[in-house]
């Protein structure tokens, strides 16, 4: 991991590492599967957790924490598609909105989690800066993950509320790539949304009795 962690080079006074550049690149790729609901999207949200933990093992102990857990939900998100994977009439993971418990549940659950891992930070200042923007992303992506690996559309608002952290608190530091690709991930979402809503709507659709299948 010694050449991953090594500078790649410098962009806007930003110093690039491969580990984080690489990382997030398969990051942004697992994404843009997701959205095409391509059960590929778990390995490589995987690799991209085991890239990312190695960046920041050592160094943010919090966020390599938070890479171990993503990649453990990748193992979860890849289980749950292929048990489903042929719930969509075209044999990709149908999607949906979830319903206002499942709602009220990941909310709960983010807003407890979130409270609980910034106490454990606070408690533990080695593991991590930025005890409460480092917990909101830690537990807002395993909620985005999750909500994912059931293929509810909400998979991208819980992005969306990621972003408005992550892309800050990336610079503040000092992972730029992280931070840009942030920015990209959120054009992604956006298009990503769409598309799920969509589906979502056609999924739901009522087939008439005597129409073809």
């Amino acid at each position: 991991m010694n050449t991953l962690n090594s500078e790649a080079f410098v962009l806007f006074g930003q110093h690039i590492l491969w580990s984080d550049m690489v990382g997030n690149l398969f990051g942004l790729a697992a994404l843009a599967l997701g959205w095409r609901r391509s059960i590929w999207t778990w390995p490589v949200q995987f690799l991209a957790g085991l890239i990312l933990f190695g960046a920041f093992f050592g160094h943010l102990t919090g966020s390599a924490g938070k890479q171990a857990v993503v990649m453990l939900v990748a193992l979860y998100g890849w289980w749950q598609w292929q048990r489903g994977k042929r719930q969509g009439e075209d044999g990709h993971i149908a999607v949906r909105f979830a319903t206002w418990r499942e709602r009220g549940v990941m909310a709960a659950a983010a807003a407890v989690g979130t409270v609980a891992v910034a106490l454990l930070f606070k408690a533990y200042p080695t593991l991590s800066w930025d005890p409460w923007p480092d917990a909101y992303i830690f537990v807002g992506t395993v909620v985005a993950m999750y909500a994912q690996a059931r293929g509810m559309v909400e998979f991208w608002f819980a992005w969306l509320l990621v972003d408005v952290v992550g892309v800050p608190l990336n610079f503040a530091n000092g992972y730029a790539f992280s931070g840009f690709v942030y920015v990209i991930y959120g054009a992604l979402v956006l298009w990503g949304l769409r598309d799920w809503w969509l589906r979502s709507r056609q999924t739901a659709r009522p087939t008439l009795e005597g129409a073809p299948a």
